[in-house]
């Protein structure tokens, strides 16, 4: 009853507020308000809409702005101009082949396609295709929200007209740039093409994955061919739905891997999932009917797939990549100046450099270009059947690499090997070697491996340099004992060693190279740092890979760069020496033409002058002493033609890591280098690595010396320049000889430049109670203070016989003890029980505690020459016939008696 009262009294005050009106008034005020609200926000809503449109087509057109407009005919020309691959000749217009590629195409016509493959592909990747004009707008707005919100869902927004422009007339660069003239161009384009012509051209360029050899396919009958092994007009509904799903993912939808073999069961499962949604859409679409999509749905595609066809490389698989890679940079550079940028603008931008790089690829593919080289084909032929069949190459090594599912596996690793050979005033590469097997490693370890070129990097930035600078000579005496050198801005200290840990006192710089001594390099390289000699010599030499570091570093000497050197750059300097001084880049394209042999690129040869001839010639003539008498004389031993004018270096770099061997004569440059690519110690027992090194070398040399022998064998030697004159000087002190020195036979006799022959007397001997001695000044001046007599001539008994026990006493007359030239307490004992057979050595080891290791010595020709060092007791030999020997050396690098045998 009182809710009924209460309800009884709200009505009576209703009806008396209407019947007053006041419910009318509020009525019409409320909704006056609501409504202009409405007409606010309504207003709003259009002015923002006004904006962003507004705002959106001035930004598309700011990203057009430069778009050149293309003809009807242009466009046509690149729409279909995916048939032209580019070729590839020798040199002397011998024919290669057509560019290397690991894409295949084979174009068909439109009603040579099965019905099936077109509308599963138009279901799929167009359903708007027959009615719109290019572009379809609710699809580019849905894909821009999606990248807006960075939606897991990415639809794409692109119509098949678009796909073909990116495809033929753009790149595949990802950028709002690309998308708006992708939109321009394609809504021209089908003012230019018709619907058909369109999808013809799109189904024989479209990506189709991989095929049964493991290459990468485009087109239609390519794909069905390369897939199940039929053409494109009989592909069943089941195949065609799969070959209609491949161009959204074609790498991830694509049954076979690279290698040509069928992915595992989990791994095909995209693309069968794929295969399934082309049908559920052409189904949707009315394409086919449910009896079909029932049938197709559950047919087992996996049965029609192709057998697995792996494919081998030719042996031009290292050329090929190569002339593609340098040519795409030559025409990348021309691209890019047609439209008005410089090549030190593609240097400095990489994403425009990339996207010029990407144009010359596609122009190479599509435009067919003649590619002619400076390759030699006999020689490149012959040098790589040597470099696959070569017998000396040291064991696999074992390292650990991370699988493909992420597992942790140990795998062996060959050795590898890269080369190059070089005409010297020309710069023409006239052939190279990549490595051992193009089908097992596709890294070419002549033009793009950067290792560190040890030892070969002393004439080009100590030896060279410092006679151009005037500080030093081929008789320049320099002190090859154990020596600390202060680290700039560090605090650390770099103490070089040399190969066995074996020093040699005082030695001249032509010794030093021709033995490869290490501290007589540093400290030749210190006296010149300061005048950066990377700069003025090695860059220009066109070595490109040096640090902010590297030139100050003193470990640079020994060829110790942050990133080292590729082959092909350390070669290209050695030719300086062999084209007088006078650096030419290396070249390998000769020119390029169109196909209606237009030329459209020539190489020019441009020569800079590094040395002068005096400097270079005597470079030349140490160099000559490396094969004559130093460490490459097992190179001149095997030379078919031993005749010939070669100057060289060898070289190893720290821990064993590369080993090395350069050389040039009048005509050509060669350089080889071997290591592990997963840098490890190529030190073995048996035939030492450097000399399977420079047999490589010589088998590569004596091959093109059969083929080419004018070239490879000049009859005429180095011509020494005016300027240069032998000269005698004392090889103690460098000066010119004494009296003194004669009498302790050390006047030696060598090549100088005539402005520099010593003129000052040498000022090493004094005589000192009637017995010759060291002159304590020159001990002090040249910081041999405690360094025995022992040490300073270790190979000449008569020296030490003749100042030793006065050298003491003389510098004590002089100076306190510490600073006195000290004696030994004598050399160690020797090993015993020496006996050779089945090609190893062995032995008893020496009793003295101090022994660091052992000397091994081959004789060779009139003289013995260290091939190895060992500090076990035992040691393989290269072989039984020839006569060898061993010492011990002590700590302190005395050497003990000889044994031969």
């Amino acid at each position: 009853m009182q809710i009924k009262a209460i309800w009884t009294r709200i009505s009576k005050r209703i009806a008396e507020a209407w019947k007053a009106g006041r419910i009318q008034r509020n009525s019409r005020i409320t909704y006056d308000v609501i409504w202009n609200l409405f007409l606010f926000f309504l207003l709003l809503a259009g002015v923002g809409i006004f904006f962003v449109v507004g705002a959106g087509a001035g930004y598309f057109a700011s990203l057009v702005k430069g778009e050149p407009v293309l003809s009807y005919d242009t466009m046509k020309e690149e729409v279909y101009n995916y048939e032209e691959t580019s070729s590839i000749y020798f040199a002397d217009n011998v024919f290669l082949g057509n560019i290397k590629t690991d894409l295949y195409r084979e174009d068909v016509k439109l009603d040579e396609i099965s019905p099936y493959v077109i509308n599963g592909i138009i279901a799929t990747e167009d359903d708007n295709f027959e009615t719109h004009n290019g572009v379809v707008p609710k699809s580019i707005l849905r894909a821009l929200m999606q990248e807006a919100t960075n939606s897991e869902t990415k639809t794409g927004g692109s119509t098949l007209t678009q796909q073909l422009v990116k495809n033929q007339i753009l790149t595949n660069e990802v950028s709002f740039e690309r998308k708006a003239k992708e939109i321009i161009l394609a809504m021209r384009l089908e003012k230019v093409l018709s619907k058909d012509e369109i999808l013809e051209a799109y189904l024989n360029i479209v990506p189709f994955g991989r095929n049964a050899s493991g290459n990468n396919i485009a087109g239609v009958q390519t794909a069905a061919q390369g897939i199940f092994g039929v053409d494109a007009k009989d592909l069943t509904l089941p195949q065609a739905a799969f070959l209609a799903g491949l161009p959204q993912s074609p790498s991830a939808y694509s049954p076979f891997t690279n290698s040509g073999e069928l992915k595992e069961e989990t791994a095909l499962q995209p693309g069968l999932n794929r295969m399934k949604q082309v049908l559920n859409r052409m189904l949707d679409e009315g394409y086919i009917d449910q009896q079909e999509y029932d049938d197709a749905i559950g047919y087992d595609i996996t049965k029609d797939f192709a057998e697995a066809k792996p494919v081998s490389d030719n042996d031009y698989g290292y050329l090929t990549t190569e002339v593609e890679q340098r040519a795409a940079g030559i025409i990348a550079i021309q691209l890019a100046e047609q439209d008005g940028h410089s090549k030190k603008e593609l240097d400095k931008d990489n994403d425009l450099k990339n996207e010029y790089l990407e144009k010359a690829e596609r122009d190479i593919r599509q435009k067919g270009y003649q590619i002619h080289t400076t390759i030699n084909k006999d020689m490149y032929v012959a040098q790589q059947k040597i470099a696959k069949e070569y017998a000396y190459y040291q064991p696999d090594h074992w390292v650990k690499r991370t699988n493909g599912d992420g597992e942790t596996e140990t795998v062996s690793e060959p050795i590898e090997a890269g080369s190059i050979m070089i005409e010297n005033s020309t710069g023409k590469i006239l052939s190279f070697v990549g490595g051992r097997d193009y089908e097992k490693n596709q890294v070419n370890h002549a033009t793009d491996t950067k290792r560190s070129n040890g030892s070969t990097m002393k004439p080009l930035l100590v030896y060279a340099p410092a006679m151009e600078e005037g500080t030093l000579q081929p008789g320049t005496v320099i002190g090859d004992l154990s020596k600390k050198f202060t680290v700039p801005g560090q605090s650390k200290t770099w103490n070089p060693g040399n190969y066995g840990g074996v020093y040699h006192g005082l030695v001249t710089a032509r010794k030093a190279l021709e033995e490869s001594y290490n501290v007589p390099a540093a400290k030749a390289y210190k006296e010149i740092v300061n005048l950066d000699p990377a700069s003025k010599y090695l860059e220009k030499m066109g070595i490109t890979t040096l640090t902010e570091g590297d030139h100050s570093n003193l470990a640079a000497s020994l060829g110790g760069l942050d990133y080292g050197t590729t082959v092909e750059e350390n070669v290209n300097a050695y030719a300086t020496f062999g084209n007088n001084g006078e650096f030419t880049d290396a070249y390998m394209i000769e020119s390029i033409t169109t196909k209606d042999g237009e030329e459209i690129y020539k190489h020019e040869s441009k020569q800079n002058k590094v040395f002068s001839p005096q400097t270079n010639y005597l470079m030349l003539d140490m160099m000559r002493g490396v094969l004559d008498n130093g460490t490459a004389t097992y190179a001149k031993s095997q030379l078919s033609n031993k005749n010939v004018d070669w100057a060289g270096k060898t070289g190893t770099s720290q821990d064993y890591h590369d080993s090395w061997f350069v050389a040039t004569n009048p005509n050509v440059t060669v350089g080889v280098w071997m290591g592990y690519d997963k840098q490890d110690s190529i030190q073995t027992s048996g035939m030492g690595y450097s000399q399977r090194n420079q047999l490589l070398w010589t088998q590569l040399v004596n091959s093109a010396t059969k083929i080419d022998p004018e070239l490879m064998a000049p009859s005429e030697s180095f011509k020494q320049p005016d300027g240069l004159t032998k000269a005698s000087y004392c090889a103690i002190g460098g000066g010119k000889p004494t009296e003194l020195c004669k009498q302790a036979g050390m006047v030696k006799t060598d090549l100088f430049d005539k402005d520099h022959v010593p003129t000052k007397a040498d000022d090493s001997l004094i005589k000192q109670n009637g017995k010759i001695v060291l002159n304590p000044d020159f001990v002090k001046e040249n910081g041999l203070q405690g360094v025995s007599i022992e040490q300073l001539f270790p190979n000449n008994e008569k020296v030490q016989k003749l100042i030793g026990k006065a050298a003491s006493s003389s510098a004590s007359a002089k100076s306190d003890d510490s600073n006195a030239v000290k004696t030994s307490s004598g050399a160690p004992l020797p090993p015993t029980n020496v006996q050779k057979a089945d090609k190893k050595l062995t032995w008893t080891q020496s009793k003295t505690e101090d022994v660091k290791g052992y000397r091994i010595l081959q004789k060779q020709g009139d003289s013995f020459k260290q091939i190895g060092f060992s500090n076990q007791s035992s040691f393989h030999l290269p072989d039984n016939d020839s006569t060898y020997q061993i010492k011990a050396v002590g700590a302190d690098g005395k050497e003990s008696e000889t044994i031969t045998l």
